[in-house]
Formats: C-alpha cells, sequence, structure tokens
C-alpha cells in the first residue's frame, strides 16, 4: 500500500455530510465497507429535479464533473405540501477548478432582488426579498405546493443575481432532517461567538407560548415568556439548541448577516464533527448518522448520483472550506425595514466565482473572509 502524509478518513464516514453539511469527501477504507454503507446512505437520499435539466442528462460519467463547480445549499422549514414553502438559508458553494477547497457564502433571505418569470405557475416576475422566490414557484394547483419545482425558480433567481450561469448540483435541506442529524451524532460542539436569546424556544427546548392577538400571523414577535439563551463561548449542544441558535436573528446588531455566520460556523462545526474519530470509529453511531442525512435531503447531481459527487469531492476537508461573508445593510423607508441589500463590492465578488478567481479576489479583499466562522 502506498504511503501518505496523512491518514485520510473512509469515503463511507465522509457522506454523513456530503451536501447536508459541507461538499468534502476523501478516499480510503475497505471496498466492502464503501459498497455496503454507501448504497445504505445513497439509497436514502431522496433525489429530485431540482434545477430544471431535461431528464435526458442523465446517467453521465462520474468523471464528468470536473471545477470548477458551483452548487446551490436550500434550507428549509418543515412544510405540508399545502403550506407555501420559504427557502430560510441559503448558500452556494464554489469549487475551484483544482477541485482542492471549497468557497461558501451565504445570501441573505431578506435580500432584495428580482425574482423572474416563471412558466410552471404563471408567475409573472417581481421585485421582492429573495426567499419568497421558492414559494413563487412551488404552486402545482389545488391549494398545493412543491419544494422540488419551487427551488428551480430560486435557482434561476440567484443565477440572476450572481451571473453564474447555472449550478452543477443543488440540495434542500430539511431544518428537521439536520436535528436528526445531529441527534445521531450525539449534540455537536460549536464555538458561539455573541450572546444570542431565542425568539422560538424556551430554556427547556420547548416552544414558546404564541400572544392570541397573534395568530392570524401578523405580529413580527408573536412570542412571550422566558426564553432560551446562548452565551459567548465554546459549548457542545444538543440538537435542538444548535438549530434554534442558528435560527436567531431577531436582537442581533446585525441580524440576518449574524445568521448566516452562525450557519456557517453551524455547517462547520457539524461537517468537523461528522469526519470525527467518535463518528468514524463507532459503527452503530456512523449508521444513525448516515440513516439521518440521508432523510434530510433532497438532491439533484445534475446527472451524477450522490456516490459519484462524493468520489469528485474526495480532496475537500472541512479545514479546507472558506467561508464568505457579503457586505450588505438593511434597506430602510420611512422608518419601515423593507429588506436587505448588498455592497457594490458583492459584484466584483461575483464575477471572481463565475471567472473562478475567488482565491485572488479574497487576497485583495481580506474583509470577505469570514474570520469568526471557524
Amino acid at each position: 500500500m502506498a504511503k501518505s502524509g496523512k491518514r485520510r478518513a473512509p469515503l463511507w464516514a465522509r457522506l454523513s455530510a456530503i451536501f447536508g453539511c459541507v461538499l468534502m469527501v476523501v478516499a480510503g477504507g475497505t471496498l466492502v465497507a464503501q459498497q455496503v454503507l454507501v448504497s445504505r446512505y445513497a439509497g436514502a437520499v431522496e433525489t429530485g429535479n431540482l434545477l430544471g435539466a431535461p431528464a435526458a442528462n442523465a446517467a453521465k460519467p462520474a468523471s464528468d464533473i470536473k471545477g470548477p463547480l458551483n452548487i446551490l445549499l436550500v434550507g428549509i422549514d418543515p412544510r405540508t405540501d399545502e403550506q407555501t414553502p420559504l427557502s430560510d438559508s441559503i448558500i452556494v458553494a464554489h469549487i475551484p477548478a483544482d477541485m482542492k477547497q471549497a468557497y461558501l457564502f451565504s445570501i441573505p433571505r431578506d435580500l432584495v432582488v428580482d425574482i423572474p418569470p416563471f412558466e410552471k405557475t404563471g408567475f409573472k416576475g417581481t421585485r421582492t426579498k429573495i426567499n419568497a422566490a421558492m414559494g413563487f414557484g412551488s404552486s402545482v394547483g389545488n391549494g398545493k405546493h412543491d419544494v422540488v419545482q419551487g427551488f428551480e425558480l430560486l435557482a434561476k433567481t440567484v443565477q440572476q443575481l450572481t451571473g453564474v450561469p447555472t449550478f452543477d448540483a443543488g440540495t434542500i435541506i430539511n431544518f428537521n432532517g439536520f436535528k436528526a442529524i445531529v441527534e445521531a451524532m450525539g449534540g455537536v460542539t460549536m464555538t458561539i461567538d455573541q450572546n444570542v436569546k431565542s425568539e422560538h424556544l424556551q430554556p427547556n427546548g420547548k416552544p414558546r407560548p404564541r400572544l392570541s392577538r397573534c395568530a392570524d400571523n401578523s405580529c413580527a414577535h408573536p412570542y412571550y415568556g422566558p426564553q432560551a439563551e446562548y452565551k459567548k463561548g465554546t459549548y457542545h449542544l444538543q440538537a435542538w439548541q444548535a438549530l434554534d441558535y442558528v435560527r436567531q436573528r431577531y436582537g442581533l446588531p446585525r441580524g440576518d448577516y449574524d445568521r448566516q455566520r452562525h450557519q456557517q460556523q453551524f455547517i462547520k462545526a457539524m461537517a468537523k464533527q461528522a469526519l470525527g474519530r467518535d463518528v468514524v470509529t463507532n459503527p452503530a453511531k456512523l449508521d444513525k448518522v448516515l440513516k439521518a442525512a440521508g432523510k434530510a435531503l433532497i438532491f439533484d447531481g445534475g446527472g451524477h448520483d450522490i456516490v459519484d459527487w462524493a468520489f469528485a469531492m474526495k480532496n475537500i476537508r472541512s479545514d479546507e472550506m472558506t467561508l464568505i461573508k457579503l457586505p450588505g445593510s438593511s434597506i430602510i423607508n420611512n422608518g419601515n425595514y423593507r429588506g436587505e441589500e448588498l455592497a457594490p463590492s458583492a459584484e466584483d465578488f461575483f464575477a471572481s466565482v463565475r471567472e473562478d478567481r475567488v482565491q485572488d479576489f479574497i487576497f485583495r479583499n481580506p474583509e470577505y473572509i469570514n474570520n469568526n466562522a471557524a
């Protein structure tokens, strides 16, 4: 066996993190173990035509997955098919041509953008917050909604915003599924960088009661009573605590920008732990993580299955992910909050993504590196 300077974690161990946490996997382990666990995990992942590509594009050779690549990751709260879906977390992963690194940047959910027309629903297009795009694209008639169809319009909206001509893969991540992954891992250790109070949960993890006058969802802050609190420092959080922490934006100095940073911190911490010895060498825990990860995702690999993508991402590790913060500010009209807008320099960053020169851009603009997301 050839020697290497660093032992790589087995492929099957890292599949618990791919597309749910990060796009990073490395080769290794015994072939039998890989085949058994990979097949179990891949079979558990729901697939869907998120990107709107024709079915004829399916079954491409795995070798076709070459950088540069752009992947769209969208987190949603649980919804029934009778509820309009909203994208609560929008993250783009850019993989350079050398396939050795990943750059992750978040799109603010309240960013005001032009949402393009969408023929499938008869939507004519409008200018509003980007998290509404999935809802405008999701209607399938009779009061029903399809998040897979909604993802397609959201992807077109993000493409229009960034100028990225197409996404090579995409995934919908159900936050309840994320919770199940963290529970399977026994919680997650992460650094909390600012004091946060929960809008949604009590200190015991139960939902805060809602004001009766807010039953029609007309109140900006419908909850009352004691709040769960998260203090600065490094803690091992239970699943409900981690998910609650990364949902919060009210009361934070920079609102949704602070929440984006916390979500990036969570992704990186979750990926690191999923690849840690406690999971990799514990077959029972690993099996639970794999099953939970499979149930958390809806995946579109652009004609490639998730195993092909796993091998393609084999050289990317959690410490080789650079987390990007896009500069922006709130839009206030007559004292009323209207949403978010990006700083003009974001256009230069998007150009660097399209032209695969992000490393050069952040070298010249180090303020874009999210140093607090380690």
